[in-house]
């Protein structure tokens, strides 16, 4: 005599238990993979403190001198 299915634990064709089960496994394995890469980022922002201007410490973006720079010339 087989067992009922609630006895097994496999859910019957109308339980949307394993559906929700499986898009919480994928949106936390997401976050996971996500997190992996912000991880690797995360040395390249200590770079940015020496993108400063020595002058007036304001942010130099690209190859051109600062805006102060420019100014006084």
């Amino acid at each position: 005599m087989p067992l009922p299915a609630w006895m097994t634990g496999h859910s019957g064709r109308g339980s949307g238990f394993d559906m929700i089960l499986k898009i919480v496994s994928f949106f936390l394995i997401g976050m996971v993979v996500l997190g992996m890469f912000g991880k690797l980022r995360l040395p390249k922002v200590k770079a940015l403190g020496t993108r400063r201007c020595a002058k007036c410490g304001s942010f130099k973006i690209g190859k051109s001198p600062c805006v102060c720079e420019k100014s006084n010339s």
